[in-house]
């Protein structure tokens, strides 16, 4: 019997009126905002001009919201085009189905366009938004608590996750809480970026690529545990070996970066610089300018002064000389 456990919502989907509210909709939204905020605040912190996260992200979210879904529906085709399912569910996306390769694939492909639309440097744009990004799936990942999927093994921990549903194959039962590991493991990715980046002050792309190993690593064995259908590949989910695909990859890219492009970069907008502190600059020069050329003026009119006293000493000498010759 268990004593406790984690309850699934009783429906993933609110109306307010004839307009559906969807938990999982929710979730990626609000893991927007956040990855936009902080991406924002890290990005003023850089050196760049506020808003600029928020303008590329106009590009890059609608890529990776394509690029998330393109990904789930290729590698899990037969929940679509198989016999007896609809095709037009694969345009579904409130009802779930996101995968990060796809999203953090097509989402560069958007931001490096929006980078290059405002001549930013996309590696440093992506360290900027990185940890914000790890936040976004950690709020995202609740979303399919909202939809009852992709939990573990059977469970009776204190903290196992009740299942009630029984569409689509779903045994009710209580499980191992997959969602939530996740979105632990993504907020502590976002704690390490941080925390990594203050103290060593990582640049070119370094703090993405950071982020991206250590998330790969937590997702490998967290997919290792879920027990909804997939690919298998030697005996592993498919995607165990992209996460550990994209892990050497994103080390190898660390190690490469640190050797060829040490530090970070000095400057990652331009005209951000010039629009804030060396503008200042430029007008206390204007300031000196004209402070030297007022003084300038002032001593040009204390000559000019000099010289009308002495004229004036002059013909006064020469009025008392008439005079004395008059007496």
């Amino acid at each position: 019997m268990e004593l406790a456990f984690i309850p699934s919502p009783s429906r993933g989907v609110l109306y307010l009126g004839p307009i559906p509210l969807r938990g999982y909709a929710f979730c990626i939204i609000i893991g927007v905002f956040v990855a936009v905020w902080l991406g924002n605040k890290r990005w003023i912190a850089r050196g760049g001009r506020a808003g600029t996260v928020a303008d590329i992200a106009v590009w890059a979210v609608p890529f990776g919201l394509v690029g998330g879904r393109l990904y789930h529906v290729v590698t899990d085709y037969e929940l679509y085009f198989s016999e007896g399912r609809d095709w037009v569910d694969a345009f579904k996306i409130w009802e779930g189905g996101l995968g990060i390769w796809g999203a953090i694939a097509l989402g560069a492909l958007g931001a490096w366009i929006g980078c290059r639309r405002r001549g930013i440097p996309l590696p440093a744009y992506a360290d900027a938004v990185a940890p914000g990004i790890a936040f976004a799936q950690a709020v995202g990942r609740w979303g399919n608590w909202f939809n009852q999927e992709l939990y573990g093994k059977p469970t009776d921990l204190p903290w196992a996750l009740e299942i009630t549903s029984s569409a689509d194959g779903r045994v009710p039962g209580t499980y191992h809480p997959t969602f939530l590991y996740e979105s632990l493991w993504c907020v502590g990715v976002a704690v390490l970026v941080i925390w990594a980046d203050r103290r060593f002050r990582l640049g070119h792309g370094r703090a993405f690529a950071l982020y991206v190993a250590a998330y790969c690593a937590g997702r490998a064995w967290i997919e290792y545990m879920r027990v909804d259908d997939a690919h298998h590949i030697l005996g592993l989910r498919l995607n165990v070996w992209t996460a550990i695909l994209v892990f050497l990859l994103a080390v190898t890219y660390f190690v490469l970066s640190a050797r060829k492009r040490p530090g970070r970069e000095e400057v990652v907008e331009p005209g951000a610089a010039s629009s804030g502190g060396d503008a200042g600059g430029d007008e206390k020069a204007v300031d000196l300018d004209e402070d030297g050329e007022d003084g300038k003026d002032g001593k040009e009119t204390e000559d000019g002064k000099g010289e009308a006293a002495d004229e004036a000493e002059a013909d006064g000498a020469r009025n008392e000389a008439g005079s004395g010759k008059k007496a």
